[in-house]
């Protein structure tokens, strides 16, 4: 009886196959290549920043430090604590935007206008969400890779020896 093994080979997208480069940003991770458009026209102020941020490679490196299976993957904490950011603060732009499988959205404290650098894909449809938390973008590929991100224990999702971002490029910028 022959065996036959399939193997899921994902090609990365380049950046000339985009539709709006300016628009979408290019997450590496150690599994594969996550693609996220970005929605100016629901969070102008909070894709503006995370432009920034990522051009200035802020997120390189850092960790997925709250991982929750079944809900969503959050990072953009450099400390790897949770508590972290870029030190700039970001006032909320709720939107009607479903929090859908693949919505990426900004992580924030109680106050609705304490939003930073932190950020989270969710992994499961969170409608409870909806109104709450600034949605600024969506996957538009890669999902399967957010789903392999080492996943927390506990109801918080701290994550031990936690998967981190090997690179994030705004698509124009690459060549």
């Amino acid at each position: 009886m022959a065996l036959a093994v399939f193997f899921l080979i994902s090609t990365p997208v380049k950046a000339a196959d985009i539709k709006n480069p300016e628009n979408t940003l290019l997450l590496e991770l150690k599994y594969g290549q996550v693609v996220i458009e970005m929605l100016p026209r629901v969070a102008p102020r909070h894709v503006k920043r995370i432009k920034e941020l990522t051009r200035q490679k802020f997120y390189d490196g850092v960790k997925f430090h709250r991982v929750i299976e079944g809900f969503m993957a959050q990072t953009g904490d450099p400390t790897g604590t949770g508590r972290g950011g870029s030190g700039k603060k970001i006032r909320a732009e709720f939107s009607n935007e479903p929090h859908y499988r693949g919505a990426v959205s900004m992580a924030r404290a109680n106050n609705p206008n304490s939003a930073d650098s932190q950020f989270f894909i969710v992994t499961a449809d969170s409608n409870h969400l909806d109104g709450k938390y600034t949605l600024w973008g969506k996957v538009l590929s890669g999902m399967e890779f957010v789903d392999m991100i080492k996943k927390g224990y506990g109801s918080g999702g701290t994550v031990r020896n936690p998967d981190i971002i090997v690179s994030m490029r705004v698509a124009a910028d690459v060549k």
